[in-house]
């Protein structure tokens, strides 16, 4: 049997890193993404770097009820490229990609599918996916999205011990294939016409007013925040993704006000505002001002990540969650 290598894509970490390295956030709706090419390309690179003819690609998300949406029916149906899904949970959260991923690579090690595995995936939780396949006899390699610097975005230290090597997909890879989202413009006011204007004696015409300007996206925030005339001002303490305003959090350690500091919360923010800001539409941004204090699980999410990714720790303390959120919301209601 001719050797192979065979791939497997963390949708989930390959989409995050590519919006860190495209638009400084993981914030996913702040990037456009042309998955065929991106795709393809990735397969190129494995069978560049690996030597070996690739047998086919593995791509791991997840939906609602583990049932496709139109964009991962179109990737199912690429070349080579094989649509694995686990679910999105009622709590909005993925529920079973990494043990899919763990799952297909050992039962693929044990059957000898391909002697070269690469993983696009930082995931520390893949650790011992990573060793089962090794036991096999096969070669796996850890194939890393590049930040802005060109280092590896978000690899575990423990994934990175346990693979035979760590590769980085290309910068060029990423910068072709996913792009920074745009904001819908703001069509700018048509004139109307106007009937023909006789002149007349001792009469004067109005001028006409100036034309509209197209608003900037800091226009459209500040119209999304601007409180109706029977709402509260103040700005709003915010405790959890679903929890109440206002309320008081005690007991915290000087350990936990530590782990990062406000003005590194303050960064991480400020990238996530300004990216979700400078994607979305004046309808997107009055429904985030509708709906507080509940954060989008997708913000919320981009916001744990990248305070995780900037301190090094990944089981962020309620302090530094708290005070994300809490944060987050003096900066939408003050932008």
């Amino acid at each position: 049997m001719r050797s192979n290598c065979s791939v497997y894509i963390d949708a989930g970490y390959l989409l995050a890193s590519a919006a860190v390295r495209v638009a400084g956030t993981s914030l996913r709706n702040g990037i456009h993404v042309n998955y065929a090419p991106l795709i393809d390309q990735i397969q190129t690179v494995a069978q560049e770097y690996s030597g070996l003819p690739l047998l086919r690609a593995h791509w791991y998300d997840a939906a609602k009820d583990a049932v496709p949406d139109a964009q991962q029916q179109r990737i199912g149906e690429l070349p080579r490229t094989k649509l694995r899904l686990g679910r999105i949970g009622m709590d909005g959260l993925q529920k079973g990609v990494d043990l899919r991923i763990g799952l297909d690579m050992a039962a693929h090690a044990r059957n000898r599918i391909a002697d070269v595995f690469i993983l696009v995936s930082g995931d520390d939780d893949l650790t011992e996916a990573v060793e089962e396949a090794q036991s096999h006899g096969v070669q796996v390699i850890v194939m890393a999205v590049p930040n802005a610097n060109d280092k590896p975005h978000a690899v575990s230290h423990h994934l990175i011990r346990a693979a035979d090597e760590i590769a980085l997909l290309p910068g060029t890879v990423i910068d072709e294939t996913v792009m920074r989202v745009e904001a819908p413009p703001v069509p700018k006011q048509l004139p109307v016409s106007q009937p023909a204007i006789v002149a007349q004696p001792q009469r004067s015409i109005a001028p006409q007013p100036a034309a509209v300007a197209c608003p900037t996206p800091r226009d459209l925030a500040a119209a999304a925040n601007r409180a109706p005339a029977a709402a509260p001002t103040a700005t709003l303490a915010y405790s959890s993704v679903t929890g109440s305003a206002g309320r008081a959090m005690p007991g915290f350690t000087q350990e936990d006000e530590a782990e990062c500091t406000p003005d590194t919360i303050d960064a991480v923010v400020d990238k996530v505002v300004s990216t979700f800001v400078h994607s979305a539409s004046a309808d997107d941004l009055a429904q985030l001002r509708r709906d507080r204090p509940s954060i989008p699980r997708d913000i919320d999410r981009a916001l744990l990540l990248d305070a995780a990714q900037v301190t090094g720790v990944y089981d962020l303390s309620e302090y530094t969650r708290y005070q994300l959120r809490e944060r987050f919301w003096k900066r939408v209601l003050s932008a």
